[in-house]
């Protein structure tokens, strides 16, 4: 078991540039995300929430806005794109099977079988090409060198099963120009190993902050989660978002 505030310190840290953790390091689905007790000391009732995700940058992403979830569950789909299957359209379902995948884990767990369940999926394309992650550094080579000094697209998606199991879906696109950047820093860059587990084989809050000209969109949606989306659908849905809110200046200095 790991404590939330633990997982919180860990994912933050590789959001400001801390040593980052090998992809297969995630937490695994049978784990729980426990608040501290000062962090439970909101007013009011407040629902659970589940995040359908390992990621440590989309649990720090939710913690910057004072979301805390009440437990991990990670969703293994098949993120294979179908025949013709568009960016836009591929987040969406990935994020929706990922939402369903968690739910069948949930529903069976009495402490959360009324939870809101939140699930994401982010792929970069160019034109209608998905990229994907890389998983060899070629590839990653291969990637970056078609990325840099042009224009390229990240699509995010949201998932939102509610209490009663409706879902509710956004999808956010971001417009993203890289620099011309030389074949000494795609070597360099490739063997800070910052690229891996990456949809497009880059990590925007890292390193290759520093090859984006110009960005039209979200940056949080980039980095993995659209804060904006998942805010307003929560609150819509009648989660209370600022239920931890003034708890967190203790959190932080604990």
């Amino acid at each position: 078991m790991i404590s939330l505030r633990d997982g919180l310190r860990t994912a933050s840290n590789r959001l400001l540039g801390g040593s980052p953790e090998p992809a297969e390091s995630a937490t695994p689905a049978t784990s729980r995300l426990t608040p501290s007790p000062r962090a439970a000391k909101g007013s009011g009732h407040r629902p659970k929430l589940v995040l359908a995700s390992a990621s440590p940058r989309r649990l720090a992403l939710l913690e910057q806005v004072g979301i805390i979830p009440d437990a991990l569950r990670p969703a293994t789909v098949d993120e294979t794109p179908t025949r013709g299957e568009v960016p836009r359209h591929l987040v969406q379902r990935l994020a929706r099977d990922k939402a369903e995948a968690a739910k069948l884990l949930v529903r069976a767990e009495p402490d959360y079988a009324k939870a809101f369940i939140l699930a994401a999926d982010t792929a970069v394309a160019v034109g209608r090409r998905i990229l994907g992650k890389p998983e060899e550094g070629d590839r990653a080579t291969d990637t970056l060198e078609r990325l840099r000094g042009r224009n390229h697209r990240v699509y995010s998606a949201i998932c939102l099963i509610t209490p009663d199991d409706r879902k509710r879906e956004r999808v956010v696109e971001t417009r993203i120009r890289f620099r011309n950047f030389s074949d000494a820093e795609i070597r360099d860059y490739i063997a800070s190993g910052e690229w891996k587990g990456k949809a497009g084989g880059y990590a925007i809050q890292g390193i290759a902050g520093g090859f984006v000209v110009k960005l039209v969109g979200s940056y949080t949606s980039v980095v993995g989660l659209p804060l904006t989306e998942v805010v307003t659908l929560l609150q819509g849905e009648g989660y209370p978002v600022s239920y931890f809110w003034p708890n967190l200046a203790e959190i932080e200095t604990e």
